[in-house]
């Protein structure tokens, strides 16, 4: 007889535990989605509280950026350093300056135009061809242009070289 009255106090008691248990899920459930909310909002108020410091003056830095000017040079036409002088460059190209009135003077002064392509001149005369084909030797091509041309043309900034057209024979 103890045996039935213990099972008929089993299926009243399992509820209870169940119940107890899914009772203690929800409440740390509701802890962790409360403690993830409250850390997800305190970083983005933190985030949005910098970028608001910060945004106002990079706005008005945006706003008082100039406008990059471009300076067209002719196409150059060049024999490599190659052994047997039998390979050459033709490469056309602008130059990407820090604002618009730079360019400009670049075109009206044929003195400083005509010293940046010597040195540019110079610069392509001593590069060799297999050095020129690779991505990573454009590059450093273009990074040794820009700094040429500052060291020939000192009020020159030059921010990027954007070559037009590049064939290497």
């Amino acid at each position: 007889m103890s045996d039935a009255k213990e099972k008929a106090d089993a299926p009243a008691g399992a509820p209870k535990k169940k119940s107890k248990l899914v009772l203690i899920l929800a409440l740390v459930a509701f802890v962790l989605l409360g403690g993830g909310g409250a850390g997800a909002y305190w970083y983005f108020a933190q985030r949005s509280a910098a970028a608001g410091e910060g945004g106002e003056a990079k706005a008005a830095e945006h706003e008082e950026a100039p406008e990059p000017g471009l300076v067209e040079l002719d196409p150059f036409v060049v024999n490599l350093a190659d052994p047997g002088g039998q390979r050459y460059i033709r490469v056309a190209m602008r130059l990407l300056t820090h604002n618009e009135e730079q360019a400009l003077e670049m075109k009206e002064n044929a003195v400083a135009k005509a010293k940046l392509r010597a040195a540019i001149l110079e610069l392509l005369s001593m590069q060799m061809a297999d050095g020129l084909v690779t991505t990573e030797g454009k590059d450093a091509l273009k990074k040794a242009i820009a700094e040429q041309a500052a060291h020939a043309v000192h009020e020159l900034q030059v921010t990027d070289v954007l070559f037009v057209e590049f064939i290497v024979q």
